[in-house]
């Protein structure tokens, strides 16, 4: 079934069938067995339009704005005002005395060709509230009042052919005439254009972000290390420069890399298809994510049995973040480089600006390859979010030799059972990934290989490398809160997440009758019921209730432990107004219906 291209209630030109002109007119339904428009104008009268017959707002330019908007009706009447009164066609004494030359008589049967319009009377929907003209709602048409008005109109624009001037018959034509104001809309080119609407501040913005990032990861963890981790003593004491950087480590963290690309290239797991590129094309990607966190946790089950001491980890923590910099840096001035050799097809809607700073962080090419083996959505999933699981279960062991404790805290349990459930819940659920902004919209770039390799890992465990050194006798009652909390988020977030996969996959699910929709032009559905319909981005609400859920088994001493939640709800605003204008371009009328049912964000009844 074809997708349609304009959405219900989404207002639009048509063309008033058996001539050239359009008009302003409100799309009512679209049938999908005959593949058919029903539209309505100005005047209230309602026909049946092909999709050929439609063209959008924006493809126009007026140039008299009451004239080439309005119905028929409205139109004819402004034409007869121009002569001295209405006139029959039935009358051709007075038009051979009105008009200078007799060669406009036999255009007589050629006007009626072509203006005589086809019309499709229907009954007026009873379900449409929203009415576009605001007349009360009805279910008759009078068809002899209807068949009445067209024939005046038809008589009228005849006559007033004869009355006008050759000069003002041009000029009206010009105004009317598809031909003449109607620009077609541009093909969407198998090519990338380039990035207008710079982000995060734009070159001055990504320039400072590319320090800040760094800076920020080393703060927190050199704070962490601290006896009194308060943000007032700042600057925290600098440690030794030739201390930052131990080879070994290097060597240790390429292992991990590469063992984890390994895993990555197995040929176990299903293949599935990622979203079209602007080309048409979709990539395959090879869904071995859980089988991969398997593999790892044998690998380190086996290494644990041979005594290796993962609190070297943990004593070299800094050094480790170091090194997954450094590393992230390199990858991202390849990842720019070899984008310089990219087709334009290739590259990503938001960092293609020309500017090297901006393009540098925001990342250049969209799917960066090497062979099948995709960059951007390896580094997604893999050396980042499992080795955060590692990092905490390192912390965990580290804990108990610090504290000289035969068990792990009640407050480091809980931060290990949070996240590795997180955790393994994004890997269960890898596919999901393939439709989100980082995959189908961003380029991979710095912003993206540090986030992967260097934010995620250090700084999302910061809970565990905190207990560490500051542990916290969490209470029973503070402990079943943060226990409540964090499993209320995810009941939210995998509620959130599932229903929308779901529908995504087959709409049509008896399953989710239920839900209620809005169409779009672009063929999709809106979801207005169900989670989204509690706010537009209720797994982001799961996501910052289980964020502060991993922050309270740290106590209420210092703030440092929440800045994970804080810079989470501060990134997810971020992000919920990315998706927000990304929508409005894709789903146009419709996400604007949607945001009038759905009028809260994130939070509801606040934001």
């Amino acid at each position: 079934m074809p997708a349609r291209k304009f959405a219900d209630e989404e207002i639009v030109m048509g063309r008033w069938p058996g001539s050239v002109l359009f008009y302003e007119v409100q799309i009512v339904n679209y049938d999908d067995r005959t593949h058919l428009y029903v539209v309505k104008y100005k005047d209230g009268t309602e026909l049946q339009l092909k999709e050929n017959d439609i063209r959008s707002l924006s493809s126009f330019r007026f140039r008299k704005s009451s004239s080439s908007s309005g119905s028929p009706s409205r139109r004819s009447g402004s034409r007869s005002r121009s002569g001295s009164r209405s006139r029959s066609p039935g009358r051709p004494a007075k038009h051979k005395r009105r008009s200078s030359s007799q060669s406009r008589e036999p255009q007589n049967t050629k006007k009626n060709t072509v203006l005589e319009p086809n019309l499709i009377p229907l009954k007026l929907h009873e379900n449409n509230i929203n009415r576009y003209n605001g007349e009360p709602d009805t279910t008759e048409v009078n068809y002899s009042s209807l068949k009445i008005l067209e024939r005046e109109r038809i008589e009228s624009e005849l006559e007033t052919e004869y009355l006008h001037p050759r000069k003002e018959e041009k000029k009206m034509e010009e105004m009317y005439s598809e031909e003449r104001i109607f620009e077609p809309p541009q093909t969407v080119g198998k090519v990338c254009m380039k990035t207008k609407e710079l982000e995060f501040g734009g070159r001055i913005g990504a320039f400072f972000m590319i320090f800040l990032m760094p800076a920020t990861v080393f703060y927190l963890l050199l704070m962490c290390k601290q006896k009194d981790p308060s943000v007032l003593n700042f600057p925290p004491p600098l440690p030794a420069f030739d201390t930052l950087w131990e080879t070994r480590v290097f060597g240790v963290f390429l292992l991990w890399f590469f063992l984890q690309s390994l895993f990555c290239l197995l040929p176990i797991g299903k293949v599935v298809e990622g979203t079209p590129l602007v080309n048409g094309i979709r990539l395959a990607y090879r869904i071995n994510g859980f089988y991969a966190f398997i593999l790892t946790t044998a690998a380190l089950g086996i290494c644990l049995y041979f005594e290796m001491e993962l609190y070297y980890l943990y004593n070299h923590f800094l050094q480790f973040a170091v090194t997954a910099t450094v590393f992230s840096v390199i990858l991202s001035i390849y990842l720019y480089a070899r984008s310089l050799k990219s087709s334009e097809e290739e590259l990503s809607p938001v960092g293609n600006s020309g500017n090297i700073i901006y393009d540098f962080f925001m990342g250049r090419e969209l799917n960066p390859r090497i062979g099948n083996f995709d960059l951007k959505y390896f580094c997604e999933l893999r050396p980042g979010l499992i080795g955060w699981v590692i990092i905490n279960l390192a912390m965990l062991l580290a804990e108990m030799k610090v504290q000289h404790q035969s068990m792990p805290s009640l407050s480091m349990i809980l931060v290990n059972s949070f996240q590795l459930l997180y955790v393994v819940d994004a890997l269960w659920n890898e596919e999901a990934i393939l439709t989100t902004m980082d995959v189908t919209h961003d380029g991979f770039g710095f912003m993206l290989a540090f986030g992967d390799l260097v934010w995620v890992p250090f700084l999302y465990s910061l809970q565990a490398f905190y207990l560490v050194n500051h542990p916290y006798d969490i209470s029973w009652p503070i402990a079943s809160a943060a226990v409540t909390l964090n499993f209320l988020g995810y009941y939210i977030f995998r509620g959130a997440n599932s229903q929308k996969n779901a529908f995504r996959k087959n709409p049509k699910d008896p399953k989710l009758a239920y839900l209620k929709v809005i169409p779009s032009a672009t063929g999709k559905n809106l979801l207005v019921s169900g989670w989204w319909g509690l706010v537009r981005h209720p797994n982001y609400l799961g996501d910052i209730l289980m964020a502060l859920a991993w922050s309270l088994p740290c106590g209420f001493d210092h703030i440092l432990p929440y800045f994970y939640v804080i810079h989470f709800i501060g990134l997810l605003i971020h992000r919920e107004a990315r998706d927000e204008r990304q929508c409005k371009k894709k789903y146009g009328f419709a996400w604007e219906k949607y945001c009038q049912r759905v009028p809260y964000r994130i939070f509801p009844y606040i934001y």
